[in-house]
């Protein structure tokens, strides 16, 4: 029969959580507010209750043992999915609805959150919870309601709503292409090129409608986020390869020029992603909200 084990207090697991974290007392003290010896009297507590030791004295530092390192692996998420739960109950108050949406970092900042306050209006006593997410989790065990994935329709435990195809374009600022000129595909391929770190392939696809070049196009610069390569793109460093709905600001105030168009050849779409089951009257009126928010520009 399993033992009924007492759960420390938050306090205790807080110190822990934080001296795991920085791998120092002092820097959790200085982070909870604490003194020194308040920190470790707290992990010594935990450690009684555990009847294990869960840092190594080295030196006047300190390090994870096995069984401190395990622990504070589980505790990190359990804690953040503990502040979650509080953090949508407090946002909730007394309007009982609530709505959770995950979406990739430079989509929520650039498309989906500047367009959030429609949505909000149709329900002003909504409060929404924004997160960004780039890969595939586990919606239920995570509280949200409602992710936008982008890739192939694969997502295990997760219902998958096609939104939209990726749009993408060549695009360069105006100065750069009036100091180099572009009359067809091959002139592009030889000004600076900028490309994204996870998405190598690209210029290699735009390539294909050149007939007959031989231009290396894997030179130039490269970037691990959208932001960053609108950024250079923008600043006259290079020609990028962007998806539209990440750059329709620079497009429509002329910051960037498009060039030409490209097929990824992945066969990767943007998906709404839901928990298995019904959803929630506001999660339902969102889906139905975005698809049409996308419809009116593919």
């Amino acid at each position: 029969m399993e033992r009924d084990i007492p759960i420390p207090s938050i306090s205790v697991l807080r110190c822990f959580e934080a001296a795991a974290r920085h791998q120092s007392f002092t820097a959790a003290a200085e982070e909870l507010g604490l003194t020194q010896s308040g920190v470790s009297r707290q992990v010594k507590e935990l450690e009684d209750q555990i009847g294990a030791s869960l840092f190594r004295r080295e030196g006047r530092g300190i390090r994870l043992t096995h069984a401190g390192r395990s622990l504070a692996d589980s505790l990190f998420s359990d804690l953040t999915r503990l502040r979650r739960t509080i953090s949508q109950a407090v946002a909730a108050g007394e309007t009982q609805e609530l709505l959770s949406i995950a979406a990739l970092p430079t989509f929520a900042t650039r498309w989906l959150v500047p367009r959030l306050n429609g949505f909000k209006a149709r329900r002003p006593n909504l409060d929404l919870m924004i997160y960004s997410r780039s890969d595939p989790f586990d919606l239920v065990e995570q509280g949200i309601d409602v992710a936008i994935h982008f890739g192939s329709n694969d997502w295990p435990g997760a219902k998958l709503t096609p939104l939209c195809p990726e749009d993408l374009v060549v695009v360069a600022a105006p100065s750069l292409i009036e100091a180099n000129p572009i009359s067809e595909n091959a002139d592009i391929l030889n000004l600076p090129l900028l490309h994204m770190t996870s998405r190598p392939h690209l210029w290699k696809a735009f390539q294909k409608t050149v007939p007959e070049t031989t231009t290396h196009v894997q030179k130039g610069s490269y970037f691990d986020q959208f932001s960053l390569i609108i950024a250079a793109a923008a600043g006259g460093m290079g020609a990028a390869i962007l998806p539209t709905y990440l750059i329709e600001v620079e497009l429509a105030s002329g910051a960037l020029v498009e060039l030409g168009t490209v097929k990824d050849g992945s066969g990767h779409n943007y998906y709404i992603a839901t928990p298995p089951g019904e959803l929630t009257p506001p999660a339902a009126e969102f889906v139905s909200w975005i698809r049409k928010q996308v419809s009116r520009r593919v």
